[in-house]
């Protein structure tokens, strides 16, 4: 298995379609449709904030995005929005995905999510993909590398606590976690370099 930068642009669909399986219970009610969800993050996926794993014949295995101040793995703004969902839908939306917005450090790499292919799970990838970021993150100068993990997925939370990320701090929804399906998002953070 190899880890490297990006992916190519024949891959956004299907990388598209694993943000979606991973993150999609979470933000379904704000992106879908989901073909129109799929359609914007195909759009706005950018490889340059991406580390990938690959098997030996180069197929993806998994992905982990970074934020960053110069852009994000899933970014985009208004303008894509409306471009994919039209002016009211896009205006809306825009406005509550922002309310999950995490802004940048300076001393902490933000990750920008994580996914691995489901027929790969279980294999060690999630695990390598971490380091892999975390090293992205030490030789970038970081000290810290951060990432908000949701209540309502405990497993990942416990990979993230085998990895040695420790919690920083916890963000309640409160009313918000009826439109984004769950009360609250861990910040949890691990030394690196």
């Amino acid at each position: 298995m190899s880890i490297s930068r990006g992916f190519a642009d024949e891959e956004r669909p299907r990388i598209a379609a694993l943000y979606w399986e991973a993150f999609g219970e979470k933000l379904g009610r704000v992106m879908g449709p989901r073909a129109r969800a799929l359609g914007f993050l195909q759009d706005v996926m950018d490889p340059a904030h991406a580390i990938t794993m690959r098997n030996p014949a180069g197929e993806l295995l998994g992905l982990v995005g970074f934020k960053t101040y110069e852009g994000a793995f899933v970014g985009g703004g208004l303008g894509d929005m409306t471009r994919h969902y039209g002016r009211l839908g896009g205006t809306w939306r825009a406005g509550m995905l922002a309310l999950l917005e995490r802004e940048v450090e300076n001393h902490r790499f933000l990750m920008d999510g994580i996914i691995v292919a489901p027929e790969d799970r279980g294999r060690g990838i999630g695990t390598a993909l971490l380091d892999a970021i975390a090293k992205e993150a030490a030789g970038r100068g970081y000290s810290e590398l951060r990432l908000d993990v949701i209540d309502s997925n405990p497993r990942a939370r416990a990979l993230y606590e085998r990895q040695g990320f420790v919690p920083g701090g916890e963000h309640r929804l409160g009313v918000l976690r009826h439109v984004f399906g769950f009360r609250s998002a861990t910040t949890m953070i691990r030394r690196v370099g």
